[in-house]
């Protein structure tokens, strides 16, 4: 279990406590095709190159948790209520194992995703938002968030270019929007963007046309961080993967 001394705990219930570690958290966000992964990969190669402390890891990417929820999602058997639990799960093992540490060890610490997924996600499953909240209230408040934000016909678009089947939960296809895979992706989508954009709003992020090329955008995002790396130690690179 994660213990948050005082000075650690959320400022209001169901946030995310104040970030008081040497490290630097940096999380990437948006919808699928979006091209946040590109960009957060492309990051950790940049600060990789120049010798800075990295750590880089994904969500959903617990090894405790991650052969459960295949197989769950293999079979369709995740309610909205167990979806977001054992996310839950995933991520707070990764939290207390693979972000805590390299923050308390004064990394820069990428995250693919972080728990504003779940606050997208489990919300438009239906689960209360207080409740999502609490799930992840050990969580610690990251210094920069990126949004990548893109219309959900664009990361539709960009998904059948990279001939990557729909997956049914990617889908929305446990909430019964509709009986077409194609359809109900694009319904669901719009769902997480609308949570996303109220996110946006209320965390404070740093949002980003995602319609922009590759390289704008990685130029965007260095130009945002570059602030942070000032006086920042540099030398070997941690990086877990999945």
């Amino acid at each position: 279990m994660i213990t948050l001394d005082s000075s650690q705990r959320p400022r209001e219930a169901g946030g995310p406590g104040r970030h008081i570690y040497p490290g630097k958290l940096v999380v990437f966000e948006g919808l699928d095709g979006s091209g946040k992964s590109t960009q957060a990969q492309l990051l950790l190669k940049y600060l990789s190159s120049r010798g800075y402390h990295v750590f880089f890891t994904e969500w959903n990417s617990s090894d405790l948790t991650s052969e459960i929820i295949r197989r769950g999602k293999r079979k369709n058997l995740l309610t909205p209520t167990t979806f977001s639990l054992l996310h839950a799960t995933d991520f707070a093992d990764r939290f207390e194992r693979n972000i805590l540490p390299p923050l308390r060890a004064g990394y820069l610490v990428i995250c693919d995703r972080y728990i504003y997924t779940a606050y997208a996600r489990d919300v438009a499953r239906g689960c209360d938002p207080d409740w999502v909240r609490n799930l992840y209230s050990f969580a610690v408040q990251p210094d920069r968030t990126f949004y990548f934000r893109v219309p959900v016909e664009t990361a539709r678009r960009r998904k059948d270019v990279s001939r990557l089947k729909i997956k049914h939960y990617e889908a929305g296809m446990d909430l019964g929007l509709a009986k077409d895979v194609g359809e109900s992706y694009v319904r669901f989508q719009g769902m997480l963007k609308r949570q996303y954009d109220l996110l946006a709003k209320s965390e404070g992020f740093h949002t980003i046309d995602a319609e922009q090329s590759i390289e704008s955008l990685q130029k965007t995002v260095r130009g945002a961080i570059r602030p942070m790396l000032e006086g920042f130690p540099k030398e070997k690179v941690l990086i877990h993967e999945s």
